[in-house]
């Protein structure tokens, strides 16, 4: 291969482009392609390279707990999950619209699992998503000593076309979580979405946060264009936890 070609390639950071070069030269030479359509094989595989690279980029910044894409999805197991409903949010239809989303169930049917799968389509749609858990977001919030810290922080969960916030209901909130949470909803509202899981009635949502009025602001702007998913169902975890005491008993045997 022509090294100056090399060289030229590596001082524009054409890294995409040289993992193809000497393939595409090839292809170009036996099927006497064009320069312009060379060309544009080269920088396709370039461009193609730097989208794969921006989604592990995001992939890692969302803090995904435990990702499993939807295609790898046991739909089976709980027929009442929708599948074509979940396919059409990981369209990212509702992030272009500024909607939010609201999955609500009991523990274990898969909601958390969902809620990540659903923000990794949406990176792989161009869009940033962040994940975290609610009480992560709380703690998170409450941690900063300084004013410019704060901003920070508030911004990193401000800036993300998605945000997936999890676990709501899992145990009672600290002091001032509501008012920490509200300012997050608020700030948002209509400008990103917004994703929530909880396992606890919308209606028990003051009593968790110890605070009625604020929790009735929250769900005032939440579930003005949120889509309500109700999931029911076995538990995925106990399935798994009797797999795992099964093969266990067998090995014993």
């Amino acid at each position: 291969m022509n090294q100056n070609l090399v060289q030229s390639a590596r001082t524009l950071r054409l890294s995409g482009l040289l993992l193809s070069l000497e393939m595409r030269l090839q292809e170009a030479s036996s099927h006497q392609l064009s320069p312009a359509q060379f060309l544009e094989l080269v920088l396709q595989d370039e461009l193609n390279v730097r989208a794969q690279r921006r989604v592990e980029r995001r992939k890692k910044a969302a803090a995904f707990r435990e990702l499993k894409p939807l295609d790898e999805f046991d739909w089976d197991f709980n027929p009442s999950i929708k599948r074509a409903q979940i396919y059409d949010l990981a369209s990212a239809n509702f992030i272009r619209q500024n909607r939010d989303i609201l999955l609500l169930g009991p523990p274990g049917v898969g909601k958390s699992c969902l809620a990540q799968a659903i923000g990794y389509a949406a990176i792989k749609a161009g869009f940033v998503a962040l994940y975290c858990s609610v009480f992560d977001l709380v703690r998170d919030l409450q941690a900063d000593e300084s004013p410019a810290q704060a901003k920070r922080t508030l911004n990193r969960f401000l800036k993300p076309d998605l945000l997936c916030i999890d676990d709501f209901g899992m145990k009672h909130f600290p002091a001032k979580s509501a008012e920490s949470l509200l300012e997050i909803i608020v700030r948002r509202h209509q400008n990103r979405s917004t994703l929530m899981t909880s396992n606890r009635p919308i209606e028990e949502w003051g009593q968790l946060l110890g605070d009625v009025p604020a929790a009735t602001a929250i769900l005032d702007r939440f579930l003005q264009q949120a889509e309500v998913i109700p999931i029911t169902g076995r538990s995925y975890r106990l399935r798994n936890q009797k797999d795992n005491s099964g093969q266990a008993a067998g090995k014993k045997r």
